[in-house]
């Protein structure tokens, strides 16, 4: 599965939401989407969404990072499992971005539903 095959989301998915490894595909083609990977940046190096930022939730700085970010803009959140983007999605809600949401199951699920990753 490529971000670039199958269908564009035709509304922005509802602020927080976990979606499928297929309707996360769909949101990603939304124009303005930015892809955070909140994982370490050794598992960002190991493999990755193509296009992804890494930001590392559990990295000191992650809320100064956080405040760099425009809390108008789209971002598509993910991890290994689901856990961390989940814990990342419920910072930036908290913060006031109003177009967050995140992949349930993480990479994970994105790599066993033929999702294509890039290392590097």
């Amino acid at each position: 599965m490529s971000v670039k095959d199958g269908p564009t989301a035709s509304a922005a998915p509802e602020v927080g939401a976990a979606l499928s490894a297929a309707d996360f595909a769909a949101a990603l083609k939304r124009p303005g989407t930015t892809i955070l990977d909140v994982r370490t940046p050794a598992e960002f190096a190991e493999g990755h969404l193509p296009g992804a930022v890494n930001m590392d939730v559990e990295d000191p700085s992650f809320q100064q990072q956080a405040a760099t970010l425009n809390p108008s803009g789209t971002y598509a959140v993910y991890c290994r499992s689901g856990n961390r983007s989940g814990i990342a999605v419920s910072y930036l809600v908290s913060q006031g971005f109003a177009s967050v949401y995140h992949l349930d199951g993480g990479i994970q699920s994105w790599e066993s539903s033929g999702g294509d990753v890039v290392t590097g």
